[in-house]
């Protein structure tokens, strides 16, 4: 990754957002844009203050917040349903990610795909990105750049990749994160999906899919 970084900057690890931000945010962005994420999210505190109050809304009202990113019929109940399920049963308070705190990396993951319409992506986000725990985030991106530089076999589902690119990124969660990061740089700026730049890319020369694009 010292060429990625060389080419684009070392991205330097800090938290995002808190835990339970962090993992609404990463729903409302599944297939939509980041700029319309960020828009919307935005939205989103500002008609509700509390996740409490977005838990306890009707459904319409939470759509119609999240209406600017799209697919907001599918994203209010399960934003719903996720902060139910981090929520004490029969009380009020505040929503909450604390279950987390005693498990392992593999665990605390574990635990959050079984949140309703949590998959890997969203949970090494949350893990990654809010706590700074060592696990790989793999979006499109990530996963076609590993496929073509070898990193990983063409067979490999992005599900799958999460595990073994973790592994090959080592235990430090800074070098996860830049590793991620340069990335989704190279994916959205050179390795496109049709038609990458090969004759611009500063991995050109270790990549076995080079000119075969």
């Amino acid at each position: 990754m010292a060429l990625l970084d060389d080419a684009y900057g070392r991205p330097s690890l800090a938290p995002r957002l808190p835990p339970v931000d962090e993992l609404v945010y990463t729903v409302l962005s599944q297939n939509t844009a980041d700029v319309n994420t960020d828009r919307t999210f935005a939205e989103l505190r500002r008609r509700f203050p509390t996740w409490s109050a977005v838990r306890d809304a009707p459904v319409a009202d939470v759509e119609a917040a999240i209406s600017l990113g799209g697919l907001a019929a599918t994203k209010a109940p399960r934003i719903k349903a996720i902060l139910a399920a981090l929520s004490a049963p029969g009380e009020a308070g505040e929503p909450d990610l604390g279950a987390l705190d005693g498990l392992d990396d593999e665990a605390a993951a574990a635990w959050l795909e079984a949140l309703p319409g949590v998959g890997p992506k969203t949970a090494a986000c949350v893990l990654l990105f809010s706590l700074g725990r060592p696990v790989m985030p793999v979006d499109t991106h990530v996963h076609r750049l590993a496929r073509r530089l070898g990193l990983i076999d063409q067979g490999v589902t992005a599900e799958q990749a999460h595990r073994l690119l973790t592994a090959l990124a080592g235990p430090e969660p800074a070098q996860i994160y830049a590793a991620h990061v340069d990335l989704v740089r190279h994916g959205r700026r050179v390795c496109h999906a049709r038609r990458p730049r090969c004759g611009e890319c500063v991995l050109a020369g270790l990549c076995p899919s080079a000119g075969t694009g």
